[in-house]
């Protein structure tokens, strides 16, 4: 017979209950974080400036200077006078030189010719970069759990942004092409924006644990967060139009604002044949459309940061006016740059506005999604 407990007996005196520690969700698969997004913004800054160094080149006209796709050893340059000679051979038989620069001097050639290859090294360099980064931190076990396809995604689009480059550049080596097509410029330069805007948001989430994101979606700002995916896609939509104005020098056109040759559109917008290509290869009309986009884009801007100031969370608030300061400035080197007919130094500055505006939305966006803790008192 089993004996009575006494009223006050202590029960379980075995050895206590090991109650979990916190940070459970960390606890496995952390990875190191800190330097993957060190790692990260090397990769942000390599891709800024090979967006600086493409739009350079198309400003030169240096982008069909190199006629072949040597992945491999065209990372070499010429390397003696007969080496120039054949390149400039190769140059002289596309239509940009036949139509445009027949005449060049081989030092004339030389000048043009740096520009391209160094737009293509620096992409090997971003190759390299990014496949010893990832193979080191995948081989040494330090990428965090969940974040190993995103990661190669990254190199994967890299590889797909190399095809296009080629893709882009054969469109002029043939025909009567004096540049590359307007719309694969656009695919060109929308595909480095999409990188861009990836390795941006990777740095972002990266410089949190995944508890603190976790805990920090609780106090998202849905809304907020709609609004801006939709500005977000507004600025691509603009940069896009600003590639297919880049595409055929239609930013050299019409030096005024706000009117076009006095008035609100500039003749003549719908002349080509067939109907379709206004839109990629008439000044006018892709000139026009950049402009209009323009002021939808800070219109909505103006929308969304008018909601976003007023969020509760100081640092939300401040993101969505470093959005909004961004826009003013960037608005202004629009008008700058038409009014001086894109000058080389204008143009790649408001090129360079876009890059910065770009990363400022994705930041304000990410703020709204997961806002940074703050005390009760803000």
């Amino acid at each position: 017979m089993a004996e009575k407990r006494k009223l006050f007996e202590e029960v379980g005196s075995g050895a206590p209950r090991q109650v979990p520690a916190g940070g459970m969700i960390d606890a496995k698969g952390r990875g190191a974080r800190g330097a993957i997004r060190a790692w990260l913004m090397v990769l942000f800054a390599l891709v800024m400036a090979m967006i600086v160094v493409g739009g350079l080149t198309r400003l030169t006209d240096s982008g069909l200077s190199i006629t072949e796709w040597k992945p491999i050893t065209g990372a070499l340059p010429p390397m003696d006078q007969a080496a120039w000679e054949e390149e400039f051979t190769l140059y002289q038989q596309i239509p940009e030189y036949q139509l445009q620069n027949k005449g060049m001097t081989l030092s004339d050639f030389k000048a043009i010719y740096w520009w391209e290859w160094g737009h293509r090294q620096l992409g090997r360099v971003i190759g390299l970069v990014w496949a010893l980064g990832f193979f080191g931190f995948l081989l040494t076990r330090k990428i965090p759990t969940g974040w190993t396809g995103r990661l190669a995604t990254l190199g994967v689009l890299g590889g797909v942004q190399g095809a296009v480059g080629w893709w882009m550049v054969s469109s002029g080596l043939g025909g009567e092409m004096l540049d590359v097509a307007s719309y694969r410029l656009a695919t060109h330069l929308g595909l480095a924006f999409v990188i861009l805007g990836f390795i941006a948001w990777y740095s972002y989430a990266l410089k949190r644990p995944e508890r603190d994101l976790m805990q920090a979606r609780r106090s998202a700002e849905p809304k907020l967060f709609r609004m801006s995916t939709g500005l977000v896609h507004a600025a691509f939509l603009q940069i896009i139009l600003g590639a297919l104005v880049a595409g055929i020098d239609a930013g050299r056109n019409y030096p005024s604002w706000p009117l076009m040759e006095g008035g609100l559109w500039p003749s003549a917008m719908f002349d080509l044949e067939p109907f379709w290509r206004n839109f990629f290869e008439n000044p006018g009309l892709v000139q026009f459309m950049h402009r209009m986009m323009g002021y939808l884009l800070f219109s909505f801007g103006v929308v969304v940061w008018m909601r976003g100031r007023r969020s509760a969370n100081r640092d939300t608030a401040f993101r969505f006016n470093a959005v909004f300061a961004m826009l003013v400035v960037q608005m202004v080197l629009g008008i700058v740059t038409v009014l001086y007919s894109a000058q080389v130094h204008i143009a790649i500055t408001h090129q360079l506005g876009a890059v910065l505006l770009w990363a400022l939305i994705l930041r304000a966006r990410f703020a709204a999604r997961y806002p940074m803790p703050q005390s009760v008192r803000g």
